[in-house]
This record gives C-alpha cells, sequence and structure tokens, in this order.
C-alpha cells in the first residue's frame, strides 16, 4: 500500500507538507502543491477518507432530502449538484422523506448527526416550503425556501410560459386555450397567468384548473372543443396533460399541429418524446440547477454568501407545433 510518507519522499517535502498539498490546507506555494499531487497520482496514492476528515474538519459529505419519491426532478438535480461537488472529492447522500415530516426531521437529525458538510433542499414541485432548521450550510433547489433569507435556486415558470406562447403566436396562432394543473399549485397558477398576459386577446377562454395528468387534458379537450370549436391551439401547463391533450384530439379526428397545436411543460421524455405527436415544451434545466445549487453550497461551506438565483427555461421545438 502506497503511504502518503512516499508522496512526500518522491515530491521532496515533509509529511505535513504533503498532507497539507492533498487536503487543499494550509499556506502552500501552487507548484509545492501541484509537485505532491503529481507524485500522488504516478504512485496511485488514495486518500484515507477518515484521516482526511480529521485533519480537515470536514465529512467531505452532503445531504440531498427530497420529497420526489420518484426521481422525477430529484435525480436530475442530484447529477448536476455532483458534478460540482465530486470536483471537491465529496459524496451526496439522499433522503427521501415521502412528503412525511416525522420522517424529514428524522433525516435532518441523522445528517446532522453524521457531520455532512451541507444540506440541499429540493422536492417535486417548483412551490416554495418552509425552510429547515439546522446549524449547517442549506440550499434549496427547485423547491425554494419561504424565508427569502435563505439561499434558493428556483425556476422561472412564467418565462416558461411566455416562450411557449411567444412560439405559437410567431407562428400565427391566435385562438389559444390554457389547461393548467391544480389551482393549488402555485407553479400552475404562476404558469397559466403568465401565459393569459402575454396571450392577450388571442385567449378564446380563462385558463382550465384541473390535475396534472393524462385524464385532465382528454377531458379538457371536450370542454374547449364545446364552446370553442375553432380553437387553434391548446397550451398545456405539464407534458403529461398535454400528452392527453394530443390524444384526444388524435380520436376526434382533430390533426396536430395542422388544425391544433399543442404544447406542453417540463420537458419530460416519458412524455414529451412518447406522445404522437412528440411535444414541443420547455425545458426545466433541472441538471443545470443542481449545478447552481452545488456550487452556491461550496460557497456557504467555505464561509462566503452567494445570492439566490433563479433559472429561466428553455423553448424545445417538436412536432407538435410545427408539424413533420
Amino acid at each position: 500500500m502506497v503511504r502518503i510518507t512516499d508522496v512526500a519522499t518522491l515530491a521532496g517535502v515533509s509529511i505535513g507538507t504533503a498532507s497539507k498539498a492533498l487536503n487543499n490546507t494550509g499556506q502552500l506555494r501552487a507548484e509545492t502543491r501541484q509537485r505532491v499531487r503529481d507524485a500522488a497520482d504516478k504512485l496511485g496514492f488514495i486518500m484515507d477518507a477518515r484521516g482526511r476528515a480529521l485533519s480537515s474538519g470536514r465529512s467531505f459529505t452532503v445531504g440531498m432530502i427530497t420529497t420526489d419519491s420518484f426521481g422525477r426532478f430529484s435525480i436530475p438535480v442530484m447529477l448536476g449538484a455532483e458534478d460540482v461537488l465530486s470536483a471537491g472529492q465529496m459524496a451526496v447522500m439522499m433522503c427521501d422523506t415521502r412528503d412525511d415530516t416525522v420522517r424529514e426531521q428524522h433525516y435532518i437529525r441523522s445528517l446532522s448527526s453524521r457531520r455532512v458538510d451541507g444540506i440541499i433542499v429540493t422536492g417535486r414541485s417548483s412551490d416554495s416550503r418552509s425552510p429547515i432548521s439546522v446549524n449547517i450550510p442549506v440550499v434549496y433547489a427547485f423547491t425554494p425556501s419561504t424565508d427569502p433569507a435563505d439561499v434558493s435556486i428556483s425556476l422561472d415558470d412564467a418565462r416558461g410560459a411566455e416562450v411557449l406562447v411567444d412560439h405559437l403566436l410567431s407562428r400565427g396562432r391566435h385562438r389559444v386555450a390554457y389547461v393548467s394543473g391544480p389551482h393549488h399549485h402555485a407553479a400552475a397558477v404562476l404558469r397559466a397567468n403568465a401565459a393569459a398576459a402575454r396571450l392577450g386577446s388571442a385567449l378564446v377562454a380563462p385558463p382550465l384548473f384541473g390535475e396534472w395528468s393524462e385524464r385532465w387534458g382528454r377531458q379538457s379537450v371536450d370542454l374547449l372543443l364545446r364552446s370553442h370549436p375553432d380553437l387553434d391551439s391548446i397550451c398545456a401547463g405539464s407534458d403529461q396533460i398535454a400528452r392527453g391533450v394530443c390524444d384526444r384530439l388524435r380520436e376526434l379526428g382533430r390533426d396536430i399541429p395542422n388544425d391544433v397545436a399543442v404544447t406542453g411543460f417540463d420537458d419530460w421524455n416519458v412524455m414529451a418524446l412518447a406522445s404522437r405527436p412528440p411535444l414541443t415544451t420547455v425545458n426545466l434545466r433541472l441538471e443545470d440547477l443542481g449545478r447552481f445549487a452545488g456550487q452556491a453550497l461550496l460557497d456557504l461551506i467555505a464561509g462566503n454568501r452567494p445570492d439566490s438565483v433563479t433559472i429561466a427555461p428553455t423553448l424545445v421545438i417538436r412536432e407538435s407545433t410545427v408539424g413533420y
């Protein structure tokens, strides 16, 4: 087994200097650190995580608390965070609370007892949530904190709806309906209100609110066509709703997009790409959001105070609005 003494001997430094260089601590010249790291790489030296933690006072682990049992939102956020955190040789432990406050408190105590360097809080909704109470750095990702003093990396739901509407209007659509999710979800209301404001007179009726489901998408088509048989577009608040909309329009013999254009929201491949035709939608940039969260947490751990950030989704154009 290669020991740190072997690294120090090859680099021509003391054991203490080699330890500081490999742990990125102490006041060393850049060339000295690099010489030690080169020696470690050449010998195949692997740092002992326990020794590293003892010498630095850190665990080099980060906890991630989520309510997203399916991983639809939390897995991409975690992947993005890991891109940043792994560069600092930090590991991420995910804890699924299953929407259980007792379970969440258990995980908070468990992560604190393990002396994690920080916690990322996320979930399956972009609606804000109450903050957690711990004495370690915390960043909220996708699911922002209700406390403006906390660092939150959140999604600009309104901007996502606006870019979809702008796309429809640029395609000459002027009789547009909007179908959203549950009225008690802030994201559903934000998306619907932003779309309605952008559409103006092109909106044929007030936005409809229902479920985040394909069933609701199918039902909404029947409701809309009864009073607005000449509508030329349906803008949906999620890809699930939009896929149901497409299914029902096809059953009724309406061509998509020539008769009716359809847009979704989320760019969830399971829905957006499996839809017939594939959906024009907005990508939530969840991995980018996770990268911002990871960097913000590193800044907090280092004693710096990063700003909260709002991520704007990006438009993804597919056949449901532009044809084959």
